[in-house]
């Protein structure tokens, strides 16, 4: 029995199915999604070495995307300006900051994105710009050249500082100054034994001198205390006397007044 069969539909079919595999193929090998994206720049101020075309973006170490591209900056060939293709449920805020990072001395180069503040507004484009842009903060290579270039210029600035302090004439004072301490050195040994003995005298003399502080403590002082107690009873009593004298002279001749009798009292 004859069979009628359409050769031009079965290629057809099968070039179909082949070019489907094909695409799929290619769709699974490049990551395409169907996800949707929104392109982000950022200007770096420094090297960008190490970080390519196709480097993942991450945010709080989760993959959100990839660099897009990466060029000179036209107007100004000091700032790099990459293009980030990053998933557009990615919360990019205006507080998202971009960092260069790599993974260990060697590792591959990608961007870093983390955000900063409380501010949850979402990030959009100025007028003039192409895409909205990021914010960058040094990386960890840039902070650490920073912190050894100041640190080497603090070195040179001790270095210059000690190099100044030993200069010659300071060298000479110094060597002066050494020699010195050592006649001293060499005469207080040569007179060890005479500067021990002043200190034994010394001790006696201490010794010694103890009891008489005592006995001035215990015996003369309260004596001279009562001395000058009288003393200054006798200074009071002539103070009112010449008191008395320079109101009424005729004291020295008649004598004191004697004081009228009171009521009931005889002489």
């Amino acid at each position: 029995m004859d069979t009628n069969v359409n050769y031009t539909l079965v290629g057809a079919f099968v070039i179909g199915i082949t070019a489907a595999i094909v695409l799929a193929i290619i769709w699974l090998s490049s990551g395409l999604s169907v996800q949707p994206y929104s392109n982000y720049i950022i200007y770096s101020q420094e090297s960008v070495s190490g970080l390519s075309v196709d480097a993942p973006v991450e945010y709080n170490g989760v993959n959100v995307g990839a660099v897009k591209s990466i060029e000179l900056k036209p107007t100004d060939p000091h700032l790099v300006k990459v293009i980030l293709r990053i998933h557009s449920s990615t919360p990019i805020t205006k507080n998202t900051v971009a960092t260069l990072t790599s993974r260990g001395i060697t590792g591959v180069a990608f961007i870093a994105l983390k955000d900063t503040g409380a501010d949850l507004t979402p990030l959009t484009a100025e007028p003039g710009q192409d895409y909205p842009v990021i914010p960058t903060a040094p990386s960890i290579f840039l902070r650490l050249d920073t912190a050894l270039t100041k640190l080497t210029k603090n070195f040179e600035s001790i270095a210059d500082s000690i190099h100044g302090l030993l200069d010659k004439e300071n060298l000479q004072s110094i060597k002066n100054t050494l020699s010195q301490l050592d006649r001293v050195t060499g005469t207080l040994a040569n007179n060890s034994q005479k500067i021990n003995a002043i200190l034994v005298n010394t001790t006696h003399a201490t010794e010694q001198l103890t009891p008489l502080m005592k006995t001035l403590s215990n015996q003369t002082l309260p004596v001279t205390y009562q001395l000058l107690s009288n003393l200054n009873d006798a200074t009071r009593t002539l103070s009112d006397v010449a008191l008395q004298l320079k109101q009424n002279p005729s004291i020295l001749i008649r004598g004191v007044a004697k004081a009228p009798l009171g009521p009931g009292e005889r002489k």
